[in-house]
């Protein structure tokens, strides 16, 4: 019980400040240019901030050997949860169908886990969760670009001869060149050689560390306060990916590494638990809109399940502090 008010405790906190996200959409003191300039900040700087700044410790073989552990564990979790998705998440409009896959497999894993892993775990939950972020961006840019484009073939009746409609390939150079990796590029080798930083680069990339928790849940917030969730209670699929998201997929994470528990750091565990708990990630309905996808209800689902989260999200949690 204790577990569960601690972690509620830490959900309410970043709910508080998405309500100054969403004050500010009422009161019109944010316009949505603003806003978008936010988020570019937060993944462009702000992430690769994050990552270089959790990497300024000394060199220790058991921390890399967890987090050699933490990226199988993500990668495997992310494979299991994707057939999981393809075989439960179905819909008879395609536009529909897609990103409701997405929904059920991709976490916000940078905007609510990373926040939450500071405040529950410390700078060690960072540690491990940045590598979530990681494997997170490889999946989302690789199968997650090909199942909202698709491949789709298209028969012409033209001189008896079939032509194939152009698809897309399972490669994209963003699944290796985007904020989290480059992060990773930079702080890797510090940590590996223990280099710390001079104070004139260490405290800049550490204040603009730390505006990821008050920018991301003020920007959920605004997005949060606009959203149609009447979307949501007429799409039964809708249902059905958000149970995936937020208990089935977590519900995996924790059974997966349950068996491995005394031999894993506690902190990598809760950590992967975290980012596999929190809502639907932003990026879902990016990418519905990018691809012509059905958008209304991608947003609804990430609001919906935002909101949803801070009834999933402490109990999840504290069992996975129970028993792992």
């Amino acid at each position: 019980m204790a577990n569960v008010l601690t972690v509620a405790g830490q959900v309410a906190i970043l709910f508080a400040l998405m309500s100054v996200g969403a004050v500010l959409r009422r009161a019109r003191l944010l316009a949505d240019a603003a806003v978008e300039g936010m988020v570019n900040l937060l993944i462009l700087i702000v992430t690769p901030c994050i990552i270089v700044d959790v990497f300024q410790r000394p060199f220790s073989p058991s921390m890399l050997r967890s987090l050699g552990l933490a990226f199988v564990f993500a990668v495997a979790a992310h494979l299991l949860v994707i057939v999981f998705a393809c075989l439960v998440v179905r819909h008879r409009d395609e536009n529909v169908e897609r990103p409701m896959r997405l929904a059920a497999v991709f976490s916000n894993a940078g905007f609510m886990g990373i926040p939450l892993e500071q405040a529950v775990l410390g700078d060690s939950g960072v540690f491990y969760g940045i590598v979530y972020v990681a494997v997170f961006n490889i999946f989302m840019w690789s199968w997650g670009l090909r199942e909202m484009k698709s491949v789709e073939l298209r028969v012409k009746s033209e001189g008896g001869r079939a032509t194939a409609g152009r698809g897309i390939g399972w490669f994209d150079w963003k699944m290796v060149v985007n904020p989290g990796t480059v992060g990773i590029a930079l702080g890797l080798p510090l940590f590996f050689l223990s280099v710390r930083l001079p104070e004139v680069v260490r405290a800049p990339v550490h204040h603009l560390a730390g505006l990821n928790t008050p920018l991301a849940m003020i920007v959920i917030g605004y997005y949060l306060i606009g959203a149609r969730l009447g979307r949501v209670a007429r799409q039964p699929v809708v249902y059905v990916a958000t149970a995936i998201r937020l208990v089935a997929y977590p519900l995996m994470v924790i059974a997966m590494m349950y068996p491995f528990r005394h031999g894993l750091d506690r902190s990598m565990m809760l950590a992967i638990t975290i980012g596999a708990s929190a809502p639907v990630a932003a990026m879902v309905s990016m990418f519905a809109t990018k691809f012509g996808r059905d958008v209304d209800t991608s947003v609804a689902v990430v609001s919906g399940s935002t909101l949803l989260s801070i009834v999933t999200m402490p109990p999840i949690i504290a069992l996975a502090m129970a028993v792992l």
